[in-house]
């Protein structure tokens, strides 16, 4: 979890204060008076314009560093076919997300390119090795006009984000390319519900204005407001995060003050569509009607001074009509992760009103809809630029990306399991257990791992030269990329069963976050039932004694468990603190000393937690 600030180059300065939609064409008119306009395409003659002009969005959101093809189930896109049949697509890698961004912008002389945040942060190795600057560089080599930030903006604090934005080489590690000084973004990073604790002003610009031959289109960014309990306390010490409708409802009046009147709101936060398909049309039983989770509560309360939402966070696919305060219809966009799809919206512009035309939206399964997804394919020509880019980072990174770590002898999924409990998360807890079970090591009895942590898979075939089965620094590294210190603590075996407790109730009842836990603890998940009765505590037990309430057991976990991150206000409570080596330490340790090319590891059987459904 990764927070970068941003910057604004003097020649492509955005106008008023920047708000937050990611989609590649925004910065075009949002450059202040007497600067060029950085509309895509080019206008027409001297004739009287039309009264509505189709002014095209672009979107994408949670790119986390991305620049290379995702490997494994993480770089696939699913299809449901007109059989109803589902399809897996090959999908992603910035070479082939500028391809279809460039493609999709011709004969379109009014294009916006925005984001939904998490553009930075728990990257692979490729970008995180060199604090995520890789990644801005293609993001200004695509065009992007916009984005609001994520709560992985922050996963190095306010001051790295800031750095981002406005440039200068990393304060401890200094410039990565000799004769080189990191230019920083040249887009705007919105952040209107994140202010300073001290001073009460947002940290950087709230919203943007773009502009072209007398199109007005604003930009309203902000983050979920729970940031602070998804990030390191570091991360976000002296921030504040404010509730995202207030926020935006009150930029919005701001800018309608000014003569905004056409406003679209990015925000770093989503919802979960009934079905994982791409194309699934989540209007097909009414305006909608097939999405839950955070974004439709947001989307019900945010003024209909608002045309459109980009938004992000979840990770998934959908284009949904959610109808505003007003009961007129509204786009609510989200395009997945890690470059894999795009949006295309069509937003028509009234000349007269200044306002976009809304009467006509159409869902994605409706004749010629509105907003559609599509995917980022790679039957597609790879953009040169794109290519180059990638090319001198690697090299830059291949002495430490290329060291062998250990050996698999089949995918190990993390990120792509959909189960409780991932293969790969007993095996990240169980390297955690041995590294910090030593006395002289902390002594811990179990470790907890937070499942949001495991960013991908260890994928068994090749990614490169070093053969299948091989796990690599670069693979370890996409693996668990947040270099978190871990801890171990003390805790009462009545704060280990509220811990897992608070996995299925409070903040995480509606989005259970289920810990990966180290051999030897076991227990039983009833999910016929509701809240903490989810966790059967007489079921809880370590090395096949139950947990008892009494006791005080050392237990390992990163320093973000250890802060009460994702919820866990219990395991925050823990004390007697040790601090050992880093989380990705303990992972390559486990894994040279448990394999080999003759003996490589196998899929563990992950069947610590049994599970009721």
């Amino acid at each position: 979890m990764s927070a970068k600030p941003q910057k604004n180059r003097a020649s492509r300065r955005v106008l008023a204060a920047a708000a937050g939609l990611a989609t590649v064409g925004a910065l075009a008119a949002a450059m202040p008076a007497g600067a060029h306009d950085r509309g895509h395409g080019h206008g027409h003659g001297h004739h009287k314009p039309a009264r509505t002009v189709d002014v095209q969005l672009l979107s994408f959101n949670d790119l986390h560093g991305n620049l290379e093809p995702p490997a494994g189930s993480a770089g696939t896109v699913t299809e449901t076919q007109p059989d109803g049949t589902t399809k897996a697509i090959p999908a992603g890698g910035v070479e082939y997300l500028a391809s279809s961004l460039r493609t999709a912008r011709e004969g379109h002389p009014y294009s916006i390119t925005a984001a939904g945040g998490d553009m930075v942060g728990a990257s692979p190795l490729l970008s995180g090795l060199f604090h995520d600057e890789p990644t801005i560089e293609a993001l200004n080599k695509l065009d992007l006009d916009v984005t609001s930030v994520g709560n992985h903006e922050f996963d190095e604090g306010a001051t790295e984000l800031a750095r981002l934005q406005n440039g200068g080489c990393h304060p401890v590690e200094g410039c990565y390319e000799k004769g080189k000084k990191f230019k920083g973004a040249d887009f705007p990073y919105l952040a209107a519900n994140v202010t300073n604790e001290k001073t009460g002003r947002p940290i950087l610009k709230p919203y943007m204005v773009w502009k072209k031959n007398g199109v007005k289109i604003g930009f309203i960014g902000v983050t979920l407001e729970g940031t602070p309990d998804i990030v390191t306390a570091n991360g976000v010490k002296g921030l504040k995060f404010h509730d995202e409708i207030e926020t935006i409802n009150k930029y919005a009046k701001e800018l309608d003050r000014q003569g905004v009147k056409s406003i679209v709101a990015l925000i770093h936060e989503g919802g979960q569509p009934a079905s994982t398909s791409y194309n699934y049309d989540c209007d097909s039983s009414g305006p909608g009607d097939g999405i839950s989770g955070p974004i439709t509560d947001i989307a019900k309360g945010i003024t209909p001074k608002v045309d459109a939402l980009v938004t992000g966070h979840t990770h998934q696919a959908y284009v949904c009509t959610i109808p505003d305060p007003a009961g007129n219809p509204r786009m609510v966009t989200s395009a997945s992760s890690f470059g894999k799809l795009y949006t295309d919206t069509t937003l028509t512009y009234d000349r007269r009103t200044k306002d976009i035309v809304r009467t006509s939206v159409k869902s994605a399964g409706a004749q010629n809809p509105q907003s559609v997804n599509h995917i980022v394919t790679r039957d597609q020509p790879k953009a040169d630029d794109m290519t180059a880019l990638i090319a001198r980072w690697n090299a830059l990174a291949a002495p430490i990306a290329n060291r062998p770590q250990g050996y698999i002898s089949a995918d190990i999924n993390g990120r792509g399991s959909a189960a409780y409990e991932k293969p790969l998360g007993d095996l990240i807890a169980d390297a955690q257990l041995e590294g910090l079970a030593p006395a002289d090591k902390g002594g811990a009895v179990l470790a907890l791992m937070n499942p949001g942590g495991i960013r991908a898979d260890l994928v068994h075939k090749a990614s490169g030269s070093e053969g299948d089965g091989v796990v690599t620094y670069g693979e370890s590294f996409t693996v668990q990329p947040f270099t978190n210190m871990m801890n171990v603590v003390d805790l009462t075996g009545a704060q280990l069963i509220t811990a897992l407790q608070q996995q299925v109730s409070g903040s995480n009842e509606a989005g259970p976050k289920i810990l990966q836990i180290s051999k030897g603890l076991t227990y039983t998940l009833d999910m016929t039932k509701s809240g903490a009765a989810r966790v059967v505590t007489d079921t809880i037990k370590l090395n096949g004694e139950a947990i008892d309430p009494a006791k005080t057991y050392r237990v390992a976990m990163n320093e973000f468990l250890a802060g009460g991150g994702d919820g866990f206000a219990a395991l925050g409570q823990g004390t007697n603190k040790l601090v050992g080596p880093s989380d990705l330490d303990v992972f390559n340790a486990y894994l040279a000393a448990h394999s080999s090319a003759a003996a490589p590891l196998a899929p563990p059987a992950a069947d610590r937690i049994t599970v009721i459904q």
